[in-house]
């Protein structure tokens, strides 16, 4: 037998995609159907334009955004494991403990690899020249 609260999601479910099918079905019969030059053209809060949009972004700036995410999610692990530690125990400590090992070593692997090179310096301006 199905639990009754199975039909309710059932119900929210196709209640919702009726909804959302009949909106787009409206956004797209009432909407405007014609094209122009201007309308094709990249809107930037009220800016026209100027230059290629493909512009190259440094390395640096996906290092800092992987970090922030590695050590963002990391963060949400240990905080999340330091509300219960007590119900964990030891093998809570093991796993926390290998977890945190093996970041420290991606964390290694990364300074030693340079990756955390990020401005100049003297000595790789001393190794170009």
């Amino acid at each position: 037998m199905i639990s009754p609260s199975f039909y309710h999601v059932a119900i929210y479910s196709l209640v919702s995609v009726i909804l959302i099918s009949g909106l787009l079905l409206a956004a797209w019969w009432l909407g405007a159907k014609r094209t122009s030059a201007a309308k094709q053209m990249p809107y930037e809060s009220g800016v026209a334009p100027s230059g290629s949009a493909r512009l190259a972004w440094p390395v640096p700036f996906y290092l800092v955004a992987i970090f922030f995410i590695v050590f963002d999610v990391e963060a949400a692990f240990i905080f999340t494991w330091a509300v219960v530690w007590d119900l964990l125990g030891v093998p809570g400590l093991v796993q926390i403990t290998v977890f945190i090992t093996i970041l420290f070593a991606g964390l290694v692997w990364l300074w030693l690899k340079g990756g955390l090179d990020w401005g100049p310096s003297r000595e790789r301006g001393a190794k170009r020249g």
